[in-house]
């Protein structure tokens, strides 16, 4: 392998946009993806549906009118918000003996992204010098050598480079990758710190049209008893088609050993919510973040989820006489766990490395 000045391991928002502002700035870097994709914990898919519109398994939001870092970065990368569909009652299922219908507060500048939050990565990565990103390199071992670091690839490569950015859940990192003279201090607060979203389920769920919208319904739904504990309109911006999206209350056991019956279980409960026009569903896709080796780790499963708090600001200082940095969105000390965490993340990490030289 050509030998970079810095290796970013990990190509999700964070990963990549501390080597977009590292490459700015000059910087030989090669990001390393172990999965055979970009975007981490960012996934959004065309289904059957016209290649422009798309639908999000991952994160769906941003606040651009509270998140500064958020506007700018989607203003830099020509990337545009619009409004989440909340016009309408909500259901609330659960709550009574019926299913009742009634207003919710909404979330104060809450939108959504033209092509999915994955149109982030991808304007990323566009603005990377080609061949930057390498897909299917997951990364297992990081030694120390004189005045350079030795990133070990699962299948046997070596990158030889003077600075790594570590750019995967920390968990993940901690449990996968075997990193040399890791202060165990570190270790400890990597460990303590949860991956937002990494155990959870979402659903989407495709229709001819959002009929709830007639209805005078915002595709909202408060659940008690799920399976769906929140359901949310995810139509396009158009409303060319309809759309829900909701996330899976059911443990990961339970939705992984019967994922048939989950998926019967969350049709009864459309129907329950929103009639018999509900039971047209064109397709209901699962995605189930447990199941993401790269980004649930065996810590994530074994505890409740929780959002990350903002970390010490050991977790943004180098490391290894500074040749060992992270970036991922629970370092962040703004949003961490969201999209905005993310882009502050990786922006953080270059400019810290780059006062450093």
């Amino acid at each position: 392998m050509r030998e970079p000045e810095i290796v970013v391991v990990g190509a999700g928002i964070a990963g990549l946009t501390a080597a977009f502002c590292l490459q700015q700035a000059g910087k030989k870097l090669v990001v390393l993806e172990g999965a055979g994709r970009s975007g981490g914990r960012v996934h959004s898919f065309s289904g059957n549906a016209p290649k422009s519109v798309r639908f999000d398994v991952g994160p769906t939001w941003v606040w651009p009118r509270w998140q500064p870092h958020v506007q700018r970065w989607l203003g830099d990368l020509s990337v545009r918000p619009f409004a989440q569909f909340e016009t309408g009652d909500a259901i609330l299922d659960g709550f009574g003996p019926q299913v009742t219908r009634q207003p919710l507060p909404g979330q104060d500048g809450i939108a959504r992204l033209s092509g999915g939050p994955t149109s982030i990565v991808e304007a990323i990565e566009q603005r990377l010098e080609p061949g930057t990103v390498r897909l299917d390199s997951e990364v297992v071992a990081i030694e120390t050598k004189e005045n350079d670091l030795r990133v070990h690839l699962r299948d046997g490569a070596v990158a030889r480079c003077a600075t790594a950015i570590l750019a995967t859940p920390l968990r993940i990192a901690v449990e996968r990758i075997r990193i040399e003279a890791l202060d165990p201090r570190l270790s400890g607060v990597m460990l303590q710190t949860p991956t937002w979203m990494a155990q959870h389920a979402k659903a989407v769920i495709l229709f001819k049209t959002p009929f709830w919208r007639d209805r005078g319904l915002s595709g909202r739904v408060a659940s008690r008893i799920g399976p769906l504990v929140e359901i949310h309109d995810h139509s396009p911006e158009n409303a060319e088609l309809g759309a829900l999206f909701g996330f899976v209350g059911w443990p990961a056991k339970d939705r992984q050993q019967d994922p048939e019956t989950l998926e019967a279980e969350i049709r009864r409960q459309l129907v329950r919510c929103f009639g018999a026009d509900a039971a047209r569903v064109e397709r209901v896709i699962l995605h189930d973040w447990a199941l993401e080796p790269l980004i649930c780790s065996q810590a994530d499963i074994a505890k409740p989820p929780e959002h990350p708090d903002v970390g010490p600001d050991l977790l943004r200082q180098g490391h290894l006489d500074d040749r060992l940095w992270f970036a991922v969105s629970e370092t962040s000390d703004v949003s961490p766990g969201l999209i905005e965490g993310a882009l502050v993340a990786g922006q953080t990490a270059a400019q810290r490395i780059l006062s450093k030289r």
